[in-house]
Order: structure tokens, then C-alpha cells, then sequence
């Protein structure tokens, strides 16, 4: 018995070690990357590659369409993809049945989180670009991207739902509220910081996604910015940019690393870092507000 205790405690101390390995390896992979790409695009940031149009001119050529384009299609998609995720996975939590219906709806959300990204796009193409006929706009990619990570966001949300203690139900029960009033002022705030670390998730995969953006028609050489929603003359507010074409910093990197000149291959590196900054900045504001979302918490 004694024996085959320490033989249980050395396959722990080897599986442990081989974690830590393994993990170190991948941390190490990654900080080579980056600091590789640092390396070869900081030279090229500077005010005028943010500020300038793409060019067939290596020093010449700027991201500003792609990053706006960027920025525009993440908000699009966040404020599509939240809202729907959150409803549907408060619907299948807590007031649907079990039954077939609900399980099949299950089995298919689990499913479509995994389907690769370019049937996403061909859904989009065929859905949005075609029968909606949106074309080759803002909102049609925005809607891709959001159908692309809904199913990730549904999945999280339940999650996050599940981990709230059913006392906290009861209480509010024995308080007199309803259900609905149970839901949306004690389960959904207390479950919001799950929800929001899979949204991050679910938005980080979308943020770096090309494949299904090329595929709904995405352009690689844009030389204007989509409409912007405000404006200091009347009437102030316009929806006018969401049927504008657009391109997105992955495609912009896409199309210069597919160039053979050394320069563009610096642009390139020079548009990974500004897409990792937005992608940092987006999960930095996630993390606060999950912070805010915890700290409200008082049990």
C-alpha cells in the first residue's frame, strides 16, 4: 500500500513537472513571437502609418482605414452578439424545459462553437450579402463576426449562470419577487464577470479572424472611412456607415505579408502591434468592468 502511494506521488510530481514545461514552452513561443514582431514594426509606428491610407508605396502606406475599420466592425459585433448571447443563454437556463427540443438546441450551440470560421463566412455571404442583400458592408461583416462568436458567448453565459447558488434564488423568492425581478437583479449581476471573461473570449477570436471577412467580399485597398455615426450638424446621428465597404487590420496585414517587398513585411509587423494593442485595450476595458460588476457584489 505505502508502496504504491509513492508510486501515485512520483506520477504526480511527473505530470507537474511536465505542465510547468509545457506551459513555460508556449509562454516562451509567444514572447519570441512577440518580441520578434516588435523588432521589425516598431521602427514603422509612427503618427503618419496611423494616419495614411494603404499605398503601393511600402513608406507611404498606413493602416488607418484598416484600424477604423477594425474598431468599427468590433463594436458592431459586440453590440449584436451580447445582447442575443446573453438572452438566449438566460432563456435555455432558466426557463426552459428539459425536454427534446431544449437538448437538441444544446447539442447544436455546443457544436457551432466549434465549426471552422470559414463556413461562417459562407453563411454570411449567402444570409447577409445576398438574401439581405447588405453587400460588402460594415454591417455584414459585423452580423458574420456576430454569428461567428455567439455561440461561444451562449456557451460562457451558461456557464456563468450555473455558478450562481440557487439559495440566491430562494432568498429573493422569500423576499417576494418574481422571477423575472430575481433574474435581472440578482442572477444576471452576479453572473455578469463569467459572462463578460467569455465574451472577451468570444471577441478575441473575432477581432483576429480573416477567412470569413475576405469571403463576404471585405476589401484589401480601402482609401476612404466608413460614414462616422456623429456628426456636429444635423440630424447629429446618422446609421449611414453601416452600409459602407470597409477593411479590417487582419486582411491589411494579409495582403502586405503576401507582397514580396522587404518593406511591406515591416508594415505588416508594424499592423500586428496596433492590433495587439486593440485587442489588450478591448480585454483591459472587459476586465475593469468585471472588476466594477464583482465589486457591487455584497454576498
Amino acid at each position: 500500500m505505502i508502496a504504491l502511494r509513492r508510486r501515485y506521488r512520483i506520477y504526480e510530481k511527473i505530470f507537474s513537472a511536465t505542465g510547468l514545461i509545457i506551459t513555460l514552452l508556449a509562454v516562451a513561443v509567444l514572447l519570441t513571437l512577440i518580441v520578434d514582431v516588435f523588432m521589425d514594426g516598431a521602427s514603422r509606428l509612427d503618427w503618419n502609418f496611423l494616419t495614411s491610407y494603404p499605398s503601393r508605396r511600402p513608406g507611404k502606406a498606413g493602416i488607418l482605414s484598416a484600424w477604423v475599420g477594425t474598431v468599427w466592425v468590433m463594436v458592431l459585433t459586440g453590440i449584436i452578439a451580447f445582447p442575443i448571447g446573453v438572452a438566449a443563454a438566460t432563456y435555455l437556463e432558466e426557463y426552459a424545459k428539459k425536454n427534446w427540443l431544449s437538448d437538441l438546441i444544446e447539442i447544436n450551440i455546443a457544436n457551432l462553437a466549434g465549426v471552422p470560421s470559414i463556413i461562417y463566412g459562407l453563411l454570411g455571404l449567402v444570409i447577409f450579402v445576398r438574401w439581405m442583400d447588405l453587400e460588402r458592408s460594415v454591417l455584414a461583416g459585423a452580423m458574420t463576426l456576430a454569428m461567428l462568436v455567439l455561440p461561444i458567448i451562449i456557451l460562457s453565459a451558461r456557464e456563468a449562470l450555473r455558478t450562481i447558488p440557487f439559495t440566491v434564488r430562494e432568498a429573493s423568492y422569500a423576499l417576494g419577487a418574481s422571477k423575472w425581478q430575481t433574474i435581472r437583479n440578482q442572477v444576471l449581476p452576479a453572473a455578469m464577470p463569467g459572462i463578460l471573461t467569455g465574451t472577451i473570449l468570444a471577441m478575441s477570436r473575432a477581432i483576429g479572424e480573416t477567412a470569413p471577412l475576405i469571403i463576404i467580399g471585405a476589401l484589401t485597398y480601402v482609401a476612404f472611412l466608413p460614414t462616422s455615426p456623429i456628426s456636429l450638424e444635423a440630424p447629429y446621428f446618422s446609421l449611414e456607415g453601416l452600409s459602407d465597404p470597409f477593411s479590417v487590420l487582419p486582411i491589411q496585414i494579409f495582403n502586405w505579408v503576401s507582397r514580396p517587398q522587404k518593406g511591406f513585411s515591416v508594415n505588416a509587423a508594424a499592423a500586428i502591434l496596433v492590433l495587439l494593442f486593440i485587442t489588450f485595450a478591448m480585454n483591459g476595458i472587459a476586465v475593469y468592468l468585471r472588476y466594477r460588476f464583482q465589486k457591487k457584489l455584497r454576498w
